[in-house]
């Protein structure tokens, strides 16, 4: 980035030296008080969209008029362009007007709105242009913090609007003549007032004279905004805009600071508004290198300020935003945050993968990974499947804390760097199964593919095999995390200790111990069938648990074993959503196999 902060007095901050650097001083004062900076946008904003500027469109259009006017003439709509104001005058005998103009040049309004379009839209097959630029982004994302609530523009385009509205913003957007219905400032989260109007209206200024005054009703708008607001001017020469100069000028006494900043030249009229209200000048930047500077630096105070977001709080963010389909980029967010805080903290210092850890590393996964299970049961459990690709992508981010590179270590603690994907794919598939959504299961078990490092196959396996919990739980390290009371071991201590540590996430789930142990257990089961489902027969080692135990394996027709049997069909929903490439015999030949596992290899 080539910013430059200039060195004379324009650059210091009202009230103060230039002791930080202006860039430094607007993302202090845009954090300390959100909502209380208003941005002010030129045409310098949209110059990296492609978009022509306002007068730009007048020359054009003028251009246009006088070729046609004077069509063997070479060159006559090259001279108009440079004077289009005297050229009209000459030919017409009558000041520019912007809808005198667009009659000239399209009589109707079909005609005249193709015209338009044809400046601030990509054409058919147009490949990039006319697209929000990384300002309007970066601006946008500002304003979904909360950090902005008001927008003037002196541009026709819609860039802003559109940037918002990827965020999941629906802005507020006056023009002159829709003051009067409009909501107040303070009650919309994202107002932006279109000074010199829009391209789908008749009504945009654009022409010198256009320039020179407002509507009342417009004037006292902006000069409430001017002086209720701090202002973040971007992209803006105050070249032409007079009215807009005149308002500036106006405000006397200004509440919160105003930052200016300038990439080119500043023209004179610039220069004495900056002078007059002392402005905090931050020279030498483009529109994205400003704003998304700004929120760089924004985001760093919130690392540092913001407390993160409670368990509890975070569960019932989700449950209220889950009901409401306008609220899916929230929720996306609200999960993907989670995530990213549990991968920005898996580093070999929290997670040495050599020495004796095991115990801590695998009590530092659990506490870590809290929050998302929470909400991934919770999530799961009430989703009726709209955020199914959601839960899955979440396991993907999480399994990849594996294919960095490892260095120097210990297989156990290596494998570990597995355990948040297999905490959150078992609390995912518990979830489904007590919401009766089972069918979820063949997602969550057989994609992504993936190969193991350090193994030297090529083979790509499925989740229900390298997420089995033998081996992320790998060697009898288990046994000193696990143990019962006293003396002794639990047969399927990975079974136990999983069954445990996930119960918390259910308890506004299944408050019920059995029926969630009951959901738990089946998991297991079903985990294990798909696992048995291979070709591979080095591969074809069940989730051995505590399932396997008569007590829930069942004999004389009841129990877990009984009823699934009974219940594999064609319309059974594992096989629905694709499980044992939806073959009835495949399944009921994984349920042998089982059976004949656990007959060869029981602990009891």
């Amino acid at each position: 980035m080539t910013n430059q902060v200039a060195e004379h007095n324009n650059t210091t901050v009202p009230g103060g030296g230039s002791v930080l650097d202006p860039r430094m001083s607007l993302a202090l004062n845009v954090h300390t008080c959100p909502g209380v900076y208003a941005v002010l946008l030129g045409a310098g904003i949209s110059m990296a969209s492609g978009i022509k500027t306002g007068w730009g469109i007048v020359q054009d259009l003028v251009s246009r008029v006088a070729t046609l006017h004077d069509p063997e003439t070479p060159g006559a709509g090259e001279a108009a362009a440079a004077d289009p104001e005297g050229w009209w005058q000459e030919q017409f005998g009558e000041p520019l007007g912007y809808s005198r103009l667009l009659a000239e040049a399209a009589p109707t309004p079909a005609a005249r709105q193709a015209v338009l379009a044809g400046y601030f839209e990509p054409a058919d097959g147009e490949d990039g242009g006319k697209e929000p630029t990384a300002a309007h982004r970066a601006l946008a994302r500002l304003v979904k913090r909360g950090s902005v609530k008001v927008i003037l523009t002196t541009n026709f385009d819609r860039l802003m609007e559109r940037a918002l509205e990827e965020v999941g913003m629906s802005p507020q957007v006056i023009r002159d003549h829709q003051i009067d219905s409009m909501k107040p400032l303070p009650h919309s989260q994202i107002t932006i007032i279109k000074l010199h109007g829009d391209y789908a209206d008749l009504e945009q200024r654009n022409t010198v004279d256009e320039l020179e005054q407002y509507p009342q009703a417009q004037q006292g708008l902006l000069e409430r905004v001017l002086d209720e607001y701090g202002l973040i001017v971007c992209g803006w020469s105050a070249d032409w805009d007079k009215a807009l100069v005149a308002a500036v000028e106006g405000t006397r006494s200004r509440r919160y600071p105003m930052f200016w900043g300038q990439f080119g030249k500043m023209s004179d009229p610039a220069r004495r508004l900056v002078a007059q209200h002392s402005v905090a000048v931050i020279d030498g930047v483009t529109a994205d290198e400003l704003f998304t500077d700004l929120e760089k630096r924004v985001q760093a105070l919130d690392r540092m300020t913001d407390a993160p977001i409670t368990r509890n709080t975070a569960v019932a963010q989700l449950k209220r935003s889950l009901a409401d389909p306008v609220r899916r980029i929230e929720i996306h967010d609200l999960i993907d945050q989670s995530v990213t805080r549990i991968v920005t903290g898996s580093g070999r210092d929290r997670y040495p993968l050599t020495g004796t850890v095991f115990e801590q590393n695998v009590k530092n996964y659990r506490a870590d990974c809290d929050t998302l299970l929470h909400l991934v049961a919770n999530g799961v459990f009430h989703d009726d499947g709209t955020y199914d690709g959601l839960w899955q992508r979440a396991v993907e981010r999480l399994n990849r804390l594996r294919n960095t590179d490892a260095g120097h270590h210990t297989e156990p603690l290596e494998k570990l760097r597995q355990y948040p994907a297999l905490l959150t794919t078992m609390t995912a598939g518990i979830a489904a199964v007590l919401g009766r959504r089972e069918e979820l299961l063949a997602q969550l078990l057989l994609r992504p593919l993936w190969t193991p490092p350090f193994s030297g196959s090529q083979q790509r396996q499925t989740p229900a095999v390298y997420l089995n919990p033998l081996r992320i739980l790998y060697g009898d390290s288990i046994h000193q995390v696990c143990h019962p009371d006293g003396s002794g071991k639990y047969h399927y201590p990975q079974s136990h200790w999983l069954g445990e540590e996930l119960r918390e996430p259910f308890r506004l789930v299944e408050p019920d111990d059995h029926a969630y142990q009951s959901a738990f257990h089946r998991f297991e089961f079903l985990a294990s069938l798909i696992a048995m489902d291979t070709e591979h027969e080095f591969h074809a080692n069940p989730w051995s648990g505590e399932f396997f135990l008569d007590s829930w394996w069942g004999y004389d027709q009841i129990g877990l074993a009984p009823d699934i049997e009974r219940e594999i069909n064609d319309s059974w929903p594992l096989l629905q959503a694709g499980a044992f490439s939806a073959d009835t015999e495949r399944a009921k030949k994984a349920l042998t196999a089982l059976a004949e596992f656990r007959s060869r290899t029981r602990r009891w």
